[in-house]
């Protein structure tokens, strides 16, 4: 392992690292993402980065909280970026960390145009999304020979938190067999509605997994017609992934975390 971690890159004061810490179990993180933790001087991290995580940084290093959450007072993206910049003019090897992959929904590509123009070197280092470690942790997965070739992901709010009004519905539901949405809690009657009138039957398997790879993960198993319902019943609450699609049924045979428990798995759940 030592000799592993002499080969990564030197954390350089005045660079600033743009890192994934995966969905949360702090056993997804990449050799890159635990180098980075242990060489940085000045971290700062979002809401959905497990504590665990944070345990590996370096004791020196100075920890600045930048996390955002729906309607929760969150710092302006602005202001963050801005951050990244005074703290690398001012000689700080800035670990900026979140949660999953900082290109996937994770506002990654605007911190780095930001750093790009105040001329801040940087590197990017990719983290497991939600939409699959997430998945994989509940027996789901994103893509199965006899169910689908394709897979979409969809963000469940635009940039004012209203589900983005530039979708094509009618387009989607045809194209991809397998959606999968981030941040969509807050918008699933919508969600559902939208897909429903595209076209999508009402007894559609659906899934939502709650806090991710975590020890206090939930996986709800339903239909298209009855999520909403069975959600508010359930109570669950975000950070929480959506999965439209047959591929929800495999988890009948692939809930390796549940058989775990002595959960009966199923040879063949497509029949």
């Amino acid at each position: 392992m030592t000799d592993i971690l002499d080969t990564l890159p030197s954390f350089e004061p005045g660079w600033v690292w743009l890192c994934g810490a995966g969905p949360g179990d702090p056993g997804l993180l990449t050799l890159h993402a635990y180098h980075a933790l242990r060489s940085c001087d000045h971290l700062v991290y979002d809401a959905l980065v497990d504590e665990r995580c944070l345990d590996l940084v370096n004791p020196e290093a100075s920890r600045e909280y930048a996390g955002k959450r729906g309607g929760k007072p969150s710092a302006l993206q602005a202001d963050i970026s801005a951050r990244l910049v005074e703290l690398a003019r001012a000689g700080k090897r800035v670990l900026r960390l979140k949660g999953g992959d900082p290109f996937v929904f994770g506002r990654g590509g605007e911190e780095a145009l930001a750093l790009v123009e105040h001329d801040v070197p940087f590197r990017v280092i990719p983290g497991i999304s939600a939409g699959l470690g997430g998945l994989a942790y509940a027996g789901i997965p994103l893509t199965h020979r006899q169910v689908n070739t394709a897979v979409t992901f969809i963000t469940g709010h635009s940039m004012a938190g209203d589900v983005p009004d530039d979708i094509d519905w009618q387009a989607l539901v045809k194209s991809a067999p397998v959606l999968v949405f981030y941040m969509g809690m807050k918008h699933l009657p919508e969600i559902v509605e939208q897909l429903r009138r595209a076209g999508r039957p009402d007894s559609e398997p659906v899934a939502l997994v709650c806090n991710a790879t975590l020890p206090s993960m939930q996986v709800l198993e339903t239909s298209l017609s009855a999520c909403v319902e069975d959600v508010a019943a359930a109570g669950l609450e975000p950070p929480a992934i959506i999965v439209v699609g047959d591929v929800v049924r495999l988890r009948a045979g692939l809930d390796w975390q549940g058989a775990l428990d002595g959960r009966r798995l199923v040879a063949n759940p497509l029949g």
